[in-house]
């Protein structure tokens, strides 16, 4: 079977990850999501394919999920997070741009978490 390059399409797709929790299908998707990106590389090249997998945002539907706990979970975060602050929607938006403007990157995951993963507990 011969593969079709479709050449005219050039750009940075770019799928949210689904945020931590403790549901299995969850867990198999952040497992999965960042092979089958690698995978879609090399599949549909040149077309780029990235991955960015975002913790906690800061965002209108985090704050009516979170709540009356929203202060106190933003609280924990700033407390909590390397960067002292609560990753926000702009932070997303400034990785996605830098994504689509760097035509060199394809194929990786990009955790955007304040360095969440990188803290214990």
């Amino acid at each position: 079977m011969t593969r079709t390059r479709r050449r005219r399409y050039r750009g940075c797709v770019a799928r949210g990850a689904i945020a931590p929790s403790a549901s299995r299908s969850s867990s198999t998707s952040r497992q999965t999501l960042p092979a089958l990106t690698a995978g879609l590389a090399v599949e549909i090249a040149p077309v780029r394919v990235n991955l960015i997998a975002a913790g906690y945002v800061d965002t209108p539907l985090s704050a009516s999920l979170l709540g009356d706990q929203l202060e106190e979970r933003r609280d924990q975060l700033r407390a909590r997070l390397p960067i002292g602050r609560v990753v926000g929607p702009e932070d997303v938006a400034a990785l996605a741009v830098d994504l689509m403007s760097n035509t060199a990157l394809t194929g990786p995951t990009y955790d955007i978490d304040g360095g969440q993963q990188l803290v214990p507990g």
